[in-house]
């Protein structure tokens, strides 16, 4: 009988594969076929997985508070979850900081080259600066005013919007411990009956994840690289070593900060938490989407890592929001970067600044039109940076988002195991 091939090979192949084609669409001046017939379903895949990303986080965490039976244990897992959730972003914009501060990365990128990229992407950052002013004068506490939505339906029409639909989810789950069981009972059930529905589809989705992660990768050289491969390459170089800092940031988390948590706390091991998770990582990494990897994440981890869906049902949704250790990471490094190449030298309460606005964007971020990079600005305003250097960065995010959505979902799992395994909830 012929052994079953595991996901995370199949979506492997599809990875690498995706990649040869898409250098070779380079190589051979096609890159306008894998644009137009080849890209299209690698868009139909992160659509699908898009599709389900709201319908799952309601129906998850309902029916994990409603499975908790009383107010008690969600207050107890929740407050572990949120100061966890914290304690690791801190961790992560300290390392980033570190990091750019000893490799000072920006010190090596010429005045050429910063002249060149401030005129090619300049267009791109005024439109993004516009969408930070129409944001008007923001309250340290307006991401609290961001997470309470002022219509569900018009909140669950945009996956922009999932901080608000975790308050509605997490409001409901309380309410239904709340009331009389001959009430609660019902709803109940069909939550859990729903929940289980989309659990389905995410298994049919799956079934094609190898194709679209093939069709997004090859997409995806063709669009970086363009039709010029020795202009790519040369962009590339020219921004390697800021590159080079947040992997290297990226792997510290990843290979030593989460295994080692793991390790002291739940004796996991490297091995058996990584190979849990590994198809979760795959997925992330093409889609560049912690909402979208969602389904994976949660069913990679109560499988193959044993972990109650009364944890991962809560922890994870919130974790999709709230929990970007890679993106904080990344803020760090970019903004120092930033202020390194236009020869600004920060200040220590500068430096506090950018840790305290990355831990904030962390949480905050959802409610912010462009998110990620509308509230780097917001970082680079906060120091006195100007908003234009974006532009010096803004050719190798898309790579860079990859990675640190895989520092997202890891971060979003290693929880849910930290958790799942020593839980001391009473």
């Amino acid at each position: 009988m012929i052994k079953r091939i595991p996901l995370y090979v199949k979506i492997l192949a599809g990875l690498a594969i995706g990649i040869f084609v898409g250098i070779i669409a380079v190589i051979t001046n096609s890159g306008g076929f894998i644009i137009d017939y080849v890209k299209p379903f690698g868009t139909i895949f992160l659509n699908l997985l898009k599709l389900i990303a709201i319908p799952l986080i309601f129906t998850s965490l309902v029916s994990g508070i409603a499975g908790l039976s009383n107010i008690k244990k969600f207050s107890t897992l929740g407050v572990q979850t949120f100061v966890l959730y914290i304690v690791t972003t801190v961790i992560a914009v300290c390392i980033g900081l570190g990091l750019v501060n000893l490799i000072r990365p920006g010190d090596y990128f010429s005045e050429g080259k910063r002249s060149e990229m401030m005129a090619k992407y300049g267009q791109s950052i005024s439109i993004d600066e516009k969408n930070v002013q129409n944001l008007g004068h923001r309250s340290p506490l307006q991401f609290l005013v961001d997470m309470v939505p002022e219509n569900i339906v018009d909140a669950a029409s945009s996956n922009t919007s999932m901080l608000q639909i975790i308050v509605f989810a997490v409001l409901f789950g309380l309410a239904l411990i709340s009331i009389n069981e001959q009430f609660s009972e019902p709803v109940k059930k069909f939550i859990v009956g729903l929940n289980e529905v989309i659990l389905k589809i995410v298994d049919f989705i799956m079934l094609i994840a190898p194709i679209g992660v093939l069709a997004l990768m090859a997409g995806l050289i063709v669009d970086v690289i363009g039709k010029d491969a020795a202009e790519g390459i040369q962009l590339f170089v020219s921004l390697g070593l800021y590159f080079l800092t947040v992997l290297v940031g990226i792997f510290i988390i990843i290979i030593l900060i989460y295994p080692s948590i793991l390790r002291i706390f739940v004796k996991v091991s490297f091995r058996q938490f990584y190979k849990a998770i590994f198809p979760a990582q795959l997925v992330a990494f093409s889609t560049s989407s912690s909402a979208a990897t969602l389904p994976v994440t949660m069913e990679q981890v109560e499988k193959e890592l044993g972990i109650d869906r009364e944890i991962t049902s809560f922890v994870l949704p919130l974790g999709v929001t709230i929990n970007m250790d890679g993106t904080s990471l990344y803020q760090a490094i970019a903004s120092i970067f930033i202020a390194q190449v236009m020869g600004i030298d920060l200040s220590l309460s500068q430096m506090l600044t950018v840790l305290i606005m990355a831990v904030m964007a962390s949480i905050g971020s959802a409610g912010v039109p462009g998110a990620g990079m509308v509230m780097l600005i917001v970082i680079l305003n906060s120091i006195g940076i100007p908003a234009e250097g974006l532009a010096l960065i803004i050719a190798i995010d898309r790579p860079l988002d990859m990675f640190r959505t895989v520092v997202n979902v890891t971060g979003d799992a290693m929880i849910a195991t930290l958790l799942g395994k020593n839980r001391k909830i009473t």
